[in-house]
């Protein structure tokens, strides 16, 4: 039967004024499917018809006897004919296919209204007598893993995309959603409860060919598929699939491009956050982490070191543990040794990016090691000074950084903090004045968080020194003219 007869037959097939019209010999579904799937790669035409098929099909003859692979490898097949174009392996600069990204896009629409379809026709015959559950869930449980990673693919902005595809992709995810009796992706991940199995595995199960090392920057789309599908799987679920989600996440974090390093170490930070220490540490998955983060410390580009940064400060604390039962003293720790490479590249750095990272940072590491932090102040020291001389724009992120991690240094390292008085004292007061005599752009409120930080380090300092500030004040407490150095100085003269 010719396709397009075939399609005004199975419309026919409805009710009409509440008599069932006699039946049709129509030929099997499986069939006229096997003979639609090889044609879809050729053109649009396939596909359209494959929906008007679909639409207008009873649920007892598409479903009836049809094989769960059959409809596997048909949305397969609609799969790869909406993929995004294939790019070569080691390409660093793509050739310009904003014409073949349109064209995906458009392609995304027509399959994405077909699967919707699909979804509907399952769930309608959930419910019919003659197919229900029995049936219908192997080939739910077929298809359900495709049509995910289609949706995921399209769903957020990418080149590949357009308002239409999107929008589609997020009507057939919350269609799959629902169809997997779950209320959110993440239920439809994970499963419900810790028990139950989700999806997850399957999803990777396909997405497993396309994250080797010879074949994940193909296919465009596959590290964005997996690095928006693994934040929806928390703890403890993610345990169970750590050897899955680890070796991809740090070999997108080991390519050559920035864009790539930031979304594996995403991807790295998301396992350290959700999966329990003690399997991080089993066959010292921490310490390779740890080794490629460390190696990124090295670029110069602010995006990655902040995502880094951030990173190791979750990953420190599981290594010091491990570190701890293993030796018995106070050894130098990687947190040691992070923060004395930060260090060396803040000296030297001059980009106000990197400064404002670094200086955003540093509390937290001077907060981690906490006395510790003596084995580092002679550097740590000329980084203060260095950084306190330096405006840094409107918002004053590096100098307010800084002068957080000079709180925290002179509250767990306060001993060291006297012989040191003389220079940083100068520092800030030269501070003060800069900020005092400033006619720039900065803003009110940020030169008032200056003052205030500053004010705060010196009475800090002045308690460490047993009034040491207050005396060598006194001077210009009672000659200043000028109302803001005043007030500062008067805050550290009268707090007791």
């Amino acid at each position: 039967m010719e396709l397009g007869g075939l399609v005004r037959a199975l419309r026919a097939e409805g009710p009409r004024d509440g008599e069932q019209p006699p039946p049709r010999a129509l030929p099997p579904a499986e069939e006229i499917l096997l003979q639609l799937g090889p044609l879809i790669s050729e053109g649009a035409a396939p596909v359209r018809d494959l929906g008007a098929l679909v639409e207008a099909a009873q649920g007892q003859w598409l479903f009836g006897g049809l094989s769960p692979a059959t409809l596997g490898e048909l949305v397969a097949a609609l799969n790869d004919y909406a993929a995004p174009p294939k790019q070569e392996q080691d390409a660093a600069d793509p050739p310009s296919k904003d014409g073949a990204d349109a064209a995906t896009a458009e392609r995304a629409a027509e399959v994405g209204s077909v699967l919707l379809h699909l979804l509907a026709k399952l769930e309608a015959a959930k419910t019919q007598e003659s197919l229900g559950v029995p049936v219908v869930g192997p080939i739910l449980s077929r298809v359900m893993g495709p049509i995910y990673i289609f949706a995921a693919t399209h769903i957020e902005e990418r080149p590949w995309t357009n308002a239409r595809s999107q929008s589609v992709a997020q009507e057939l995810l919350a269609l799959l959603v629902q169809a997997g009796g779950c209320g959110t992706v993440a239920e439809f991940l994970r499963g419900k409860d810790e028990d139950e199995e989700g999806r997850f595995a399957a999803v990777m199960g396909l997405l497993k060919q396309e994250l080797t090392k010879d074949t994940w920057k193909r296919n465009p789309a596959t590290k964005h598929v997996f690095s928006w599908t693994l934040p929806h799987v928390t703890r403890p679920w993610l345990s169970h699939y750590l050897e899955r989600v680890l070796p991809p996440s740090l070999l997108i974090s080991d390519d050559y491009q920035e864009e790539n390093k930031i979304l594996g170490v995403r991807c790295l930070h998301h396992i350290i956050l959700n999966v329990p220490a003690a399997d991080l540490c089993q066959f010292n998955r921490a310490q390779v982490v740890y080794h490629a983060l460390y190696n990124h410390l090295y670029s110069r580009e602010a995006p990655l070191i902040q995502a880094v940064l951030r990173c190791l400060l979750d990953l420190l604390p599981i290594l010091e543990r491990a570190q701890r039962q293993q030796t018995q003293g106070r050894p130098a720790s990687p947190c040691d040794e992070v923060l004395r490479l930060v260090l060396t590249h803040m000296e030297a750095e001059h980009r106000l990016a990197l400064r404002r990272v670094y200086a955003r940072s540093l509390p937290a590491f001077v907060q981690r090691l906490g006395i510790l932090i003596v084995r580092h102040l002679k550097r740590l020291e000329r980084v203060i000074l260095g950084y306190l001389e330096v405006c840094d724009g409107p918002e004053e992120e590096a100098r307010l950084g800084i002068l957080e991690t000079l709180q925290c240094t002179i509250e767990h390292a306060w001993p060291r903090m006297p012989c040191r008085l003389p220079v940083l004292l100068k520092a800030l007061l030269r501070m003060i004045w800069d900020v005092h005599t400033d006619h720039g752009s900065t803003p009110e409120l940020v030169k008032a968080a200056l003052l205030q930080g500053a004010t705060e380090c010196l009475i800090l300092l002045d308690h460490c020194s047993g009034g040491q500030v207050k005396v060598l004040l006194e001077g210009v407490y009672s000659s200043c003219e000028e109302n803001r150095v005043w007030e500062c100085i008067r805050k550290v003269q009268e707090n007791t």
